[in-house]
């Protein structure tokens, strides 16, 4: 079976892209995942909003600790976007192949899609894990990738895995609202020009991008209470809470309840303005990059057109990222 290079491709072309992104927008996730994790106790709240977070870090003169966890959190963030993007491409083409189709439908799209996000959940839920404690730790405290992943147990190393298989429905939700959205917003502009002798079939770009990056907001609002949960589960203990040994295991009902009982229905969306703030800048700088990514593609596939020497493919399915 021959080498699927242009799976290959594209999943290295997301990869470095969310590299890039992931690096760029680091201390504001660092901050957002600090805010978010912390449970109230007993009416006391160290963190009242996201910029508390950053003020402590230049206080304590822990600048650069906002960047903790940067390397697994790189780590993690290429090797999922490496997986899904040639999960997605695989799938895909496994599809194709056994419906005999030409094309793959909006309900296939969005199985397919499920899929590889399913595959890259399992995958890389360790690092996901650990990359979320790191960012937890108090600053100047937190400890390398395998110190952080070998004090629990093998188990504790996937907490959230259930939460992070549920959030593989977020693009789907996004899809869903961005469809119903742009349906809407053209069948409006049908009923302003009627009578003219064209009509938009298709959305401009900076149309398309504020349904996207509303529809996006939207899916991470319906989501976002799961979202809060897994970043709870996953948060490293304080300094109290490790010197008790036989602590409860977090669960998901657990960790539900106890923001009930200590935040009420505010505490599932504590953070949410930063989260979709985040998600949305990280996905404009993703567009971004692979933009820059795909011209490049364009410049060495005409360049390299004329060989087609095996050794030379390879070569340029490499490049075509860089």
């Amino acid at each position: 079976m021959a080498f699927d290079f242009e799976s290959l491709t594209e999943a290295t072309s997301g990869a470095i892209g969310a590299l890039v992104s992931t690096t760029i927008l680091y201390p504001l996730d660092t901050c957002k995942t600090k805010y978010q994790a912390e449970a109230r106790s007993q009416d006391r709240q160290k963190y009242k909003n996201l910029t508390d977070v950053f003020w402590e870090a230049i206080h304590n003169h822990q600048l650069l600790s906002l960047y903790q966890g940067l390397g697994t959190k790189n780590l993690q963030s290429f090797i999922s976007q490496f997986v899904y993007f040639y999960g997605y491409s695989f799938f895909k083409r496994l599809y194709l192949k056994k419906s005999g189709s030409k094309s793959i439908g909006t309900k296939a799209n969005l199985v397919v899609a499920a899929a590889a996000g399913a595959c890259t959940a399992i995958i890389t839920q360790p690092l996901d894990t650990a990359s979320s404690r790191m960012q937890t730790s108090e600053f100047g405290k937190s400890k390398g990738l395998w110190r952080m992943l070998s004090e629990g147990s093998w188990n504790d190393a996937f907490d959230g895995l259930g939460i992070s298989l549920l959030l593989t429905t977020n693009p789907a939700i996004q899809y869903t609202v961005f469809d119903q959205l742009k349906n809407r917003l053209l069948k409006r502009r049908r009923r302003n020009n009627k009578g003219t002798s064209s009509s938009p079939e298709s959305l401009s770009a900076f149309s398309a991008f504020v349904l996207g990056a509303l529809s996006k907001s939207i899916a991470t609002c319906l989501t976002y209470p799961a979202i809060r949960c897994k970043v709870v589960m996953q948060a490293a203990d304080s300094d109290e809470a490790k010197e008790n040994r036989r602590k409860p295991r977090k669960t998901v009902s657990g960790v539900f309840h106890n923001i009930w009982k200590t935040e009420g229905i505010p505490g599932y969306f504590k953070g949410l303005q930063a989260q979709i703030l985040k998600t949305v800048l990280s996905s404009a700088l993703l567009l971004m990059i692979k933009e820059k990514i795909t011209k490049t593609t364009w410049v060495l596939m005409l360049a390299l057109r004329r060989t087609g020497h095996p050794t030379e493919l390879i070569i340029y399915s490499t490049a075509r990222n860089f």
